[in-house]
Parts: C-alpha cells; structure tokens; sequence
C-alpha cells in the first residue's frame, strides 16, 4: 500500500483547520485518501480549505465551532458522522498562546488559554471517543508543543496548557488502549506557517529565535505532516500514549 493509498476510506476530524499547521494537517490527510471535517471558528478561512480538499477529489466538510463550547464541538461530531458516514481520526489542534508575565495576566486570559488548549482537547476527544470505542478503532492525535517540557518565561498559561495535553495524552492512551483507540501527541516546536508571518519578516526577531534552534531554520508544515500520516495511519497500531517532539532539536538543549 502506497502512502497516498493508507487512509482511503478513513473520516477525520480536524480543529483549529482553518490556518497555519492545522490546513496543512488537514489538507496531508486528504492527500493520504481521507475525508475531512474541519472545525475552526472563522468560516470564510474554513471554506478556503475547503476548496483544497476538494481539489484532491476528496469529501470535505466545514463545521464553524468553538472547541471551548460542549454543544459545538458535539455538533462537530455528530454532523460529520451524519454526513461523511463515519468517523476514524480525530486530530486536536485548536490552540492559542500567551505572552504576558504572569504578575500582568489578567485571569481571564489564563482561563481563554487553558480552555482552548485543554479543555477545547478534553471536549473534542470524548465526544469522538463515543464513536471511536464503540467501533473499536481509531487514532486521536493531539497537538502539543514543545513549551510542555520547557519553563519558557512569559508563557505560563502556555506551557502549562500543553504540559496537559501530554498528561493527557497518556492517560486516554491508558484507558482506551484495549479497545483499538491510539492516542497520541506530536509536540512541534517553530515551523514557518501564516501564523509567523510578521516575525519571520523581521531579520532581528527571526534571528533571536533562531539561535535557540539547533537546527537554525523553522520547520516546514509538510515535515510536521509527516508524523501526522504516520500517527494516523497502520504504522502506529501498537503506539499509543507517545508524544513525538519535532523541533530541530531545541529541546534536546
């Protein structure tokens, strides 16, 4: 079986699809056969994407949701199973970041983080996971980063959010090993994507983040793609509970 040819008649689901790594996952999917259900909160970017899936001659589907709401991010769920038939892969990626000192940060902005990245991840994978364990496959792949192995100051709530995730990770791995569910995380560290733009456009701000990259360059979205076929794919049928930083080598440090 081809690359091209292992997801072929496989559904996934992904959040935050609507830019930067999450159209580029999104988009690697259905490249490998999948039809995809994207969920983000901006429907003009989710209809751009869209349109890409489509161009490959797979289904895709766009469901605007806000992952921090129960009723959405069900909605998410049980629309795509309605539409598309089923469901194989959910991919957790909404996220959003902060960059404030922690005596500065307001409370609000701790609570907008952590719901984002944790519970937007909690919500998602246990309305997927009615589905994925009653069948008796599937793979959840959640989008961590490599802030969650590293005190990187300013970004409290951050790292913290996706320190969990990791935690996470491990513990649904734990629970839903025995019924065919894989769930695992890819941690990436600085790839170059829309998001990035305006600093990557700053010779002395790309500069300063760079020296802390072995590898001195961002990643490109397509070598974070890669682990995500794999991890949603046959190849990690016996993995679960594993996440995979891919950084350059900036935590190796």
């Amino acid at each position: 079986m081809t690359d091209a040819e292992t997801l072929v008649g496989k559904t996934a689901i992904v959040t935050g699809a609507g830019r930067g790594l999450g159209r580029a996952m999104a988009v690697a999917l259905a490249e490998a056969g999948a039809d995809v259900s994207l969920a983000a909160r901006s429907k003009d970017q989710l209809e751009a994407v869209t349109a890409e899936i489509d161009q490959r001659g797979r289904r895709a589907l766009s469901v605007p949701t806000d992952v921090t709401d129960a009723t959405a991010v069900q909605n998410l769920v049980d629309t795509t199973v309605a539409q598309l038939g089923r469901l194989d892969i959910l991919v957790n990626n909404s996220g959003v970041i902060d960059s404030t000192p922690l005596l500065e940060q307001d409370p609000a902005e701790w609570d907008r983080v952590m719901d984002t990245n944790i519970r937007g991840t909690y919500l998602a994978t246990r309305a997927a996971g009615v589905h994925l364990v009653a069948q008796g496959s599937g793979k959840i792949i959640n989008v961590a980063s490599n802030f969650a192995f590293k005190g990187v100051a300013n970004h409290a709530a951050y790292c913290a959010s996706k320190a969990a995730v990791v935690s996470f990770t491990r513990v649904m791995a734990a629970e839903w090993a025995r019924h065919g569910v894989q769930v695992n995380a890819l941690a990436p560290g600085y790839f170059a994507t829309d998001l990035n733009a305006e600093l990557r456009a700053d010779s002395e701000s790309l500069a300063t983040v760079l020296r802390a990259v072995p590898a001195r360059r961002m990643g490109e979205a397509h070598e974070l793609a890669a682990w995500l076929l794999l991890l949603a794919g046959p190849a990690s049928d016996f993995m679960t509970g594993e996440t995979i930083v891919v950084d350059g080598g900036q935590t190796a440090r």
